[in-house]
């Protein structure tokens, strides 16, 4: 049977609110910052092969902030080389907030920018429409594979479209953390995807595909998820179940059991008089077919 609670992406407005509520709480983009500037330049090290072009495609790409520090590495792996960056994100706000920080650096002068603005699934359905041949060298899919409907169907699509150097890169949480923990009393109720890194591998074992893991911890600070009727506990319950107006929507047996398991060991720790939700995720990376 449906659920008869909504997504929280279904609202734009509330979900922008509660993301960026979620990392001014979080470590997550500190973290991933760590892992471009000291794992991700050996990475892109080999893309390309020499090409004067690159081809990158951002999946879910957000606002930009992540995405260009990204490219910055990149091309300081590949100076002086074209880059052609196509995005992807179903938000109108992400996307004029990306573009407003494009106008505002100068140094991007060697990459060009498509705006894409639609769902993964809208991108792949015209990429094969249009029968594009396009093979692309850096593909990152940051957090995003909880929107779509066959999380390994959409993997291996873009692990398709590959050149020969090419690397995927996916970021997701793991199956020990608190969201793994807590998503084990959502699944059936089909709000999204709540799909970890451990089922993302299970599936490329399955296919024999080989990766490259690391794990990067993040915590956040949920304090007043569990104070009654604080406006900011609320907006982080929307997002660690994406569900829209959580509060208000859940049954009582729903909102008793997240908040029971919120505050279990196995998802936070209390320290200090603070809860603190185990935040882990880990990025996982696949060379091009074949």
């Amino acid at each position: 049977m449906t659920s008869p609670l909504k997504c929280l992406i279904d609202d734009d407005d509330r979900y922008q609110k509660s993301f960026n509520l979620y990392l001014e709480r979080s470590g997550e983009h500190q973290c991933m910052r760590d892992f471009i500037h000291n794992t991700l330049p050996d990475i892109l090290s080999s893309v390309g092969n020499g090409k004067s072009q690159l081809n990158v495609i951002g999946v879910g790409s957000g606002e930009g902030n992540i995405d260009l520090e990204m490219l910055s590495q990149l091309c300081q792996k590949h100076p002086g080389v074209l880059v052609d960056n196509e995005v992807v994100d179903p938000s109108s706000q992400q996307l004029d907030k990306y573009k407003v920080m494009v106008g505002q650096k100068p140094d991007l002068e060697h990459i060009k920018f498509t705006w894409n603005k639609m769902t993964a699934s809208e991108f792949e359905e015209q990429w094969r429409q249009k029968n594009i041949t396009k093979k692309a060298d850096f593909i990152h899919m940051l957090h995003m594979l909880y929107f779509v409907k066959d999380p390994g169907a959409t993997v291996s699509f873009f692990q398709s479209l590959l050149d020969k150097k090419g690397k995927l890169l996916i970021a997701l949480v793991t199956g020990d953390s608190g969201w793994g923990k807590l998503w084990g009393i959502l699944r059936s109720h089909e709000i999204c995807q709540c799909v970890t890194t451990a089922d993302i591998m299970s599936l490329l074992d399955a296919r024999g595909v080989p990766y490259q893991g690391y794990e990067l911890q993040a915590h956040m600070d949920i304090t007043e998820c569990f104070t009654e009727g604080d406006q900011t506990g609320e907006l982080l319950l929307d997002f660690l179940t994406q569900v829209l107006d959580f509060k208000r929507t859940a049954s009582p047996e729903l909102r008793q059991g997240v908040l029971q398991m919120l505050r279990d060991p196995q998802c936070s720790v209390e320290t200090g008089g603070r809860v603190l939700f185990n935040g882990n995720f880990e990025v996982i990376v696949l060379n091009a077919l074949g």
